[in-house]
């Protein structure tokens, strides 16, 4: 969705919650991209005034253009940093099709498994049929990812969801009879652009914003 905000920033202001999968693939499509914002790092449990003037929604990302354009959804967030500069071609071929899966069934049993007291169901209902996509996902990974031979926009919108999927019990996902699947998480995880995209900031405060408080993202 876009929005417009009142006044002006100098960069991109990026609102971010470091394990939210959401803000996690917009990051993901801002280091490749080369796209540089300035990061303010979020608790969700106290989203700031200033996120939630801009983006009442009051979820992450959101993304400040200096014309004062709002973009609060992750998938637009990635298209319009990839719309800049896409170097390593991450934007063709991309199946959104299968992330709008990732993003709804997907998501709604990954929430159910991880979160089950919040909704009051059977975690391993929804366990069960969280694991019905990851066999897709296996299926689909014979070339190594999931539209070809190289990583791409599709692999880094579906790869955090799976990750926090796994993380639940990770000792149950490890004994999974998805040997791509779980080949292809390991390879993220442990990948450079991971950890560019997991660096720690401190917590965004009112004030930080301009000058030497500000935190450029991806780091100069």
């Amino acid at each position: 969705m876009r929005g417009r905000a009142q006044g002006a920033v100098a960069w991109p202001v990026l609102w971010s919650f470091r394990r939210c999968p959401y803000a996690m693939r917009a990051r993901l499509a801002l280091l490749v991209s080369g796209v540089r914002v300035e990061v303010r790092e979020v608790l969700l449990r106290e989203k700031p005034a200033a996120m939630l003037a801009v983006s009442p929604k009051g979820t992450v990302p959101v993304l400040v253009l200096p014309d004062g354009v709002v973009i609060d959804e992750s998938l637009d967030v990635m298209r319009w940093a990839l719309g800049r500069d896409d170097p390593e071609g991450w934007l063709p071929g991309a199946d959104f099709g299968l992330v709008g899966a990732c993003d709804g069934v997907f998501k709604f049993h990954l929430d159910r498994y991880k979160y089950f007291t919040r909704y009051g169901c059977d975690p391993l209902e929804h366990r069960t049929e969280g694991v019905r996509f990851l066999k897709e996902l296996e299926a689909r990974l014979s070339g190594g990812f999931l539209c070809g031979e190289r990583f791409r926009l599709t692999d880094a919108a579906v790869l955090p969801f799976v990750r926090q999927f796994a993380a639940v019990d990770a000792a149950w996902f490890g004994g999974l009879d998805l040997p791509r699947v779980r080949g292809w998480l390991e390879g993220f995880v442990s990948s450079a652009l991971f950890a560019r995209a997991m660096r720690r900031y401190a917590v965004w405060r009112p004030g930080d914003e301009g000058g030497g408080a500000s935190v450029c993202f991806p780091e100069l």
